[in-house]
């Protein structure tokens, strides 16, 4: 029981240094302290014994689809290829383009972004879309003088419920998919109408939400014009489209997605790098993508990793699974894991979880897995900490000076996050 106490005051920590301390402040930089609890409970794990240090390598070291550092390969690839993306001032051009075109109907701006966020968040990542359009939805309505919250509201239930569609739309999508060896393809062939389903749901329950404040018309004001590198943008277009349309035949090439992405991500770099070399221009976009990466996903990936291990050789993850055995293996698991990253947070829920659908087979150890990947992104939006991204889109607000409290972000986010949760394993049940 020593190693389970152990991780659970790291995961308390973890969150009360999210509220508490966000960040520390070295020099002139400000890093994330939220990973710092993680890696304390790990390296007392390994001083305590209950995971020695050579299990751990041996499992950084593996040959398989679960390796941490294979996934932190893929997640960091291809968030820096979007975080480039982003820079190039693409997302940013469709947020101001989809807010004109809006026009005086505050129905026809929600429907609008819902959709846009909804279709990038697919192909790209649902962190990245949620800290990007986030200043622009907060500009707009302060501008027009509308209330924002419906549309931040809706960008964040909508980045969050279409990362489900892709294996590459969270890294927790990509953990629980690596542990099964699920390719990408298969991964869409069972995802992609509990998705539609899940999205569906949310979008409606968010329209009787919000009713009565898209009944009043927008004063229509003038948006900034946002700059756009189109070379530079078009080179990162290119090497998107190419990695994802790679990915959905790499398990018919025998291509690990991992690998893929890496590619691509490096050939972005040095592309854009020699570009802007010959063309004698400042190598800035380069370095301020680089710059935005979270970096400090390592540390908690790796420190969640070894964690993970030590409760395997106590036994608990085992115990876990037990404990969830019977009746519908696709409502339990996918309940128990959208409460799960409500305690811990989606990341070590997912981490966790994988263990303790090791020991299912067949039919049951599929349903397992893909119920906890619904519920590691649906759970993102029942409470504020059920996911980093949360965490971070609620300090973004804090910062433009929108006012969401604990309490009122539960009240407008819980009903849509089940419906959407009932909605998404009821299409499961379907597929599976």
């Amino acid at each position: 029981m020593g190693a389970l106490w152990i991780a659970v005051f790291a995961c308390a920590a973890m969150i009360i240094l999210v509220f508490a301390v966000p960040s520390i402040k070295i020099g002139r930089h400000y890093i994330s302290a939220y990973w710092m609890a993680p890696v304390a409970g790990a390296l007392l794990l390994v001083m305590l014994g209950y995971v020695t240090p050579v299990q751990v390598w041996q499992g950084l070291t593996a040959d398989s689809d679960v390796n941490p550092l294979k996934i932190l390969a893929l997640f960091l690839s291809m968030t820096l290829i979007s975080v480039f993306l982003d820079n190039t001032g693409f997302f940013g051009k469709l947020a101001m383009s989809a807010l004109k075109k809006a026009g005086g109907s505050q129905y026809v701006l929600l429907l609008s972004l819902y959709a846009l966020v909804s279709v990038l968040t697919v192909f790209t990542s649902n962190d990245i879309i949620v800290l990007t359009f986030t200043p622009f939805i907060c500009y707009f309505a302060r501008n027009a003088r509308i209330n924002p919250l419906p549309y931040l509201i809706s960008e964040f239930v909508a980045a969050n419920t279409w990362s489900m569609a892709l294996v590459i739309g969270n890294p927790t999508n990509i953990y629980l998919a690596g542990t099964a060896q699920i390719g990408f393809v298969e991964y869409v062939q069972v995802m992609i109408l509990p998705t539609v389903m899940g999205g569906a749901a949310s979008l409606l329950v968010l329209m009787v939400i919000f009713r009565k404040q898209l009944k009043e018309k927008i004063v229509p004001r003038e948006c900034p014009d946002v700059r756009v590198d189109k070379p530079l943008m078009v080179l990162a277009l290119v090497h998107l489209g190419a990695s994802i349309v790679l990915m959905t035949v790499s398990g018919y090439v025998d291509l690990p997605m991992w690998i893929i992405a890496v590619l691509f991500f490096v050939s972005l770099y040095l592309l854009a790098f020699c570009y802007l070399m010959i063309r004698h221009k400042p190598i800035t976009p380069v370095y301020k993508a680089l710059k935005r990466a979270p970096f400090e996903i390592i540390p908690f990936i790796l420190s969640m990793f070894v964690i993970v291990l030590a409760l395997q050789q106590a036994g608990v993850t085992e115990k876990a699974s037990q404990l969830l055995e019977g009746g519908s293996v696709i409502w339990k698991y996918g309940i128990a894991s959208f409460l799960a990253c409500n305690v811990v947070n989606n990341i070590p829920m997912s981490v966790l979880f994988s263990a303790i659908i090791a020991p299912l087979e067949g039919a049951a150890r599929t349903g397992a897995l893909y119920a906890s990947v619904v519920g590691s992104n649906l759970g993102a939006f029942l409470t504020p900490i059920g996911a980093l991204a949360g965490i971070m889109w609620m300090g973004l607000l804090k910062n433009h000076e929108v006012k969401l409290s604990f309490g009122k972000f539960i009240c407008y986010c819980a009903p849509v996050a089940l419906a959407a949760l009932a909605a998404t394993l009821a299409g499961l049940t379907l597929i599976i």
